[in-house]
């Protein structure tokens, strides 16, 4: 019987984390390699990936930054090619990349529109469907964790586009658990709560954000480390009877009273 410890470990693992330059997304490249994992950290900002990189070698964790824009399909071929050079295939993909443009529904452009969709969806697949083709060609068993949202469940005023995105996120990591499940590869989504970030962090530092925050189950924002588990669960052979769900971490937010 495994320790529950070891089940959490990635040691032996490449870890490859879109949208890794910021946010919740270089907050998942810490704990990947806290984990033990090979962190291959990507995004379009290379100054900053360079700057996390270099705080988690200096810590002693092996870790890779790469540029890469999951809009560009060459630009992830390239990217994964490196890391197969350096570090060796890609075993846990975490699809983090994302974007918002806060409209409501009459209010979204086509450009508004391209712009979310491209990253949050057309990105999303963009990666897993190159890193699954890789995975099935070199036989490797692996987890590709898609990071959603609760919007993809429930929808909230002025986030339509966004929430539109995070729902085809989830059926796409349904339909890819259904078709990668017997092939080795585990595909699961995480659908944070409101945790402060980037994009948001604005709004909830806010009079009105911090009225919305009292009105909903929680009454808080979540603290980062509370994503930690869950994520290292659906990466992890801790959850490797775990295949197709979308997982909500948001303090109860999603079975608020009508």
């Amino acid at each position: 019987m495994k320790h529950p410890e070891s089940l959490l470990s990635l040691k032996g693992q490449v870890a490859l984390i879109t949208g890794a330059s910021s946010g919740l997304g270089a907050h998942f490249a810490e704990v990947l390699a806290q984990a033990g994992a090979a962190v291959v950290l990507t995004a379009r900002r290379k100054e900053k990936l360079n700057q996390l990189c270099t705080k988690l070698t200096d810590s002693g964790y092996k870790a890779l930054a790469i540029a890469m824009d999951v809009t560009d399909a060459g630009s992830i071929q390239a990217a994964l090619e490196q890391t197969d050079e350096l570090l060796g295939p890609v075993t846990v993909l975490v699809n983090n990349a994302g974007v918002a443009d806060p409209k409501r529904f009459h209010k979204v452009d086509q450009a508004s529109w391209d712009y979310t969709m491209n990253t949050n969806l057309n990105g999303a697949w963009n990666v897993a469907s190159q890193v699954s083709n890789r995975m099935l060609e070199l036989k490797v068993s692996g987890s590709i964790v898609n990071i959603a949202s609760i919007l993809g469940i429930r929808v909230g005023f002025g986030d339509s586009a966004y929430a539109i995105s995070k729902a085809g996120l989830i059926q796409m990591t349904k339909a890819m658990a259904l078709e990668l499940g017997r092939k080795g590869i585990r595909v699961n989504a995480l659908c944070p709560g409101y945790f402060k970030t980037e994009i948001n962090q604005g709004y909830f530092d806010s009079a009105k954000g911090q009225q919305y925050l009292a009105g909903i189950l929680p009454q808080r924002l979540g603290k980062a480390h509370e994503l930690d588990i869950p994520l290292l669960m659906l990466c992890s052979d801790a959850g490797s009877f775990i295949n197709g769900i979308a997982l909500p971490v948001d303090g109860g937010h999603l079975v608020g009273s009508l």
